[in-house]
Formats: C-alpha cells, structure tokens, sequence
C-alpha cells in the first residue's frame, strides 16, 4: 500500500473514533439536570422472558464454596451422658446426666454394678439407687446407649458404712416441684396442737410485751403482699421451704417458697425456714436438712432450720416411728444443718415432745412450740412459741400463724 493511502486510511479511523466520543459524550450531557430540574431517564424496555433467561443457565453462576463442602461423619457432633454416683450409709446413688449436669429422663438405662450385677432406671428419670450394700468398693459400668457417647471406662465408688451428718452434694437430683407429685395425697400435714386449744386463746397480736412478734407460712397463705405485713408489725417470719411426700417420700418444693422469702427479705422481715418432715430414718433426714440447706444457700437466714415434727392425718409413712427413731431423725436433720453453717431447731406441739420424742437429748437445738391458749402448759424449755393458728394480719387473705419470740 502507498505510504500516502496508509496515512490516510489512520487519519480516518482516529477521526471516527474521536467523532464515537464526542457523541457519547453529548449524550451523557443531555441527561445532566438542566437549571436545577431533575431529568427522569427511563430504562429500555425489555421482553421480560429475555431479561430473565439467565436465571435457566445452569452454568451461569459459580459454585458456592460454602455449599460444597462435604461434612464428614466424624465431624458430626455426638452428645455426650456422664455418670455421677455417691453413697450415704451402705448404698450407692447414681446419676446419668448431660453436658449441663442435668438429670437425663426418658431413657432407660442400664448400669452394671460389679460385682453385683446390672441395675435399670426403671421410672426412666436418670437416677438408680441401690441400698443394702456391703461397705467397701465397686465399680459401675453405664450401658450403651443409642445416639449417645458414654463413659468408657468404669467408674469407681466407695461405699458408706457409717452416716456423716454433712450436706448431701447432689440432694438437688432428688427434688422434685409440686407439680410432678400429687399433693393430694404427699402434703398431708395435721396440725394437731389446735385439739388443745382452750377459749383462752389469742388470734392477734400478742401486745403488752416487748418479746418480737412474727408469722409461719406456707403454699396455705397463697399471695401474700409482704410491706404491707411488715406495716402491720410482723418482725420475723418462718417460711416452710418443702416437705418429704407422706405417701411417696419424695422431696417436694412449697410452691411459694422463693417468692415469700424474697418478699419477706425485701420487706425488711427477719426469717428463717421449716421442713415437714416423713423422713423413717437418719438417712433421710439427713436429706431433708441438705435440701434445706440448698435451698436457702442464697439466702441469708436470721432463726433456725426447723424440722416440724407432726402428723399426717395417721396414714403418713413417719406416723408410726417409735420415739427413739424419731429422736434421731431430729437430731440427725439437726446436725446436717448445722454442718451446713446453720442452727437447728425442732417445732412440735406439747403432746409430741412430750410423747412422741426423747426432749431431753435435744435441748442444744431451738425449739418451737405450737400451744394455743393464753398460757402455755408445756413445762420444758422452749424459744420460739406458736400461740394460734387461726391469726389475722393486714397483707394475707388467710388465716395464718401467729408466733413470739418466748425465751
């Protein structure tokens, strides 16, 4: 090709180029707000079934990173059950628990005791107990158990032969709300120090002594609206925290025990606690007093931990205990609260201390007295006394319990 042509032939295409340009350019320009005015620029109409005929193209996006990666099996996670065991006094108590230290229910598991044998969770609600053992050790091995990891190597326990007076650790294990029994036939209390009441009882308060004035209380005395208690003059009040079922034997929560201890700690009311007690031995009343203990370690108390001795409308599994045994529940649920950090008391009524306990081998502990007349007949010595049952105060819906500080 010529040079001249060649020159020419560029100079064209360059001005081509530069005349593209200028008029994107002035396009652009054009669309720009003219004195001050907004141009609204509308978009190309398109066929709707072309505009999204991308999204057919199995091709057209990348894969995600993040969608394929195979997970392999033994990344997957496992949950995991451990076994928790303790023994009281010839036997040991056995727990299956999760991650979070809960009882696992529903499950029925099996544990091999060597060398005695294998053991089942019955009522499935993660707790074996097996009793009347000999002293000394054994070994526990939990069964498989499908979808779950276990323990792999057996577990050791040494068992009990005398009872410690010491706060159980896993007494929680065994307590169960109000809900999951039938109070109908567990919470069968008898108050029966109102049989010896006589016309000189006092149902107000007791006025004309200094001695501080005070309340008992429990689920009975529903909502209770506590400042308005204390404007009344209630000082001290003692609030039942649980009691051992008189039929089962289960360890069973007042419903309204947290609520009436916060509202009486808010109120500005001193307080301390009681527990109705079914227990038939030392050993189970050494776990009355470490339910108690856990349930007002969070609590500061001001008066005792009282086992409330009394019956059950004579069909209570305690009604029968001679008084010697009975003796030594108290005692035993007594010391335990005491080993917890608290002092131990005793309410009863002037016939059961008289009749139904050796007095005379509990007088390191506080006693409570329920009496209701004008002057007390009872002829031992007592701190706290419970003059009627059928009291009136500003701030309760019920009858409730007026009690005085005695000696």
């Amino acid at each position: 090709m010529d040079k001249h042509v060649r020159n020419l032939t560029i100079l064209a295409v360059a001005s081509v180029f530069l005349l593209a340009v200028l008029l994107v350019w002035a396009s652009n320009r054009s669309k720009e707000p003219v004195g001050g005015q907004k141009v609204s620029v509308q978009p190309p109409v398109q066929d709707e079934a072309s505009y999204r005929a991308f999204l057919e193209d199995e091709f057209f996006f990348d894969p995600d990173p993040q969608q394929s990666v195979t997970v392999s099996e033994s990344e997957v996670r496992i949950p995991r059950l451990y076994m928790t065991a303790s023994s009281m006094m010839r036997d040991i108590r056995i727990q299956i628990v999760d991650e979070d230290g809960e009882a696992v229910k529903g499950i029925p598991f099996y544990v091999t005791v060597e060398p005695l044998g294998e053991y089942k969770d019955l009522d499935q609600d993660g707790l074996i107990y097996v009793p009347d053992m000999k002293s000394g050790e054994y070994f526990l091995t939990l069964g498989a158990v499908e979808g779950y990891e276990i323990p792999t190597e057996p577990m050791r326990v040494r068992v009990k032969d005398q009872l410690e007076y010491t706060v159980v650790d896993d007494i929680m294990f065994y307590v169960y709300a109000e809900s999951e029994v039938d109070p109908t036939v567990d919470d069968t209390e008898v108050q029966e120090a109102g049989n010896d009441a006589d016309e000189t009882e006092v149902t107000g308060k007791w006025e004309g002594t200094d001695a501080a004035f005070g309340i008992d209380v429990s689920k009975y005395q529903k909502e209770i609206d506590w400042q308005r208690v204390a404007a009344a003059g209630v000082e001290f009040a003692i609030i039942r925290c649980g009691y051992r079922g008189s039929s089962t034997g289960k360890l069973v929560v007042d419903p309204y025990f947290e609520q009436n201890i916060k509202g009486a700690t808010e109120a500005g009311i001193e307080v301390g606690v009681y527990f109705f007690t079914q227990a038939v031995n030392e050993v189970e009343a050494v776990e009355e007093a470490s339910m108690a203990a856990e349930l007002c370690k969070a609590y500061h108390l001001d008066y005792p931990i009282f086992i409330d001795v009394e019956g059950a409308g004579g069909h209570g599994r305690a009604d029968a205990l001679d008084r010697n045994t009975r003796t030594a529940v108290v005692k035993a649920f007594c010391e335990t609260a005491k080993s917890a950090g608290y002092h131990g008391g005793v309410y009863s009524g002037r016939y059961w201390f008289y009749n139904n306990l050796n007095d005379e081998e509990l007088q390191d502990y506080t006693h409570w007295l329920a009496e209701y007349r004008a002057n007390p007949l009872f002829t031992g010595k007592f701190n706290i006394w419970q003059y009627t049952s059928s009291g009136s105060i500003d701030g309760i819906s019920t009858r409730v319990d007026l009690d005085r500080i005695w000696q």
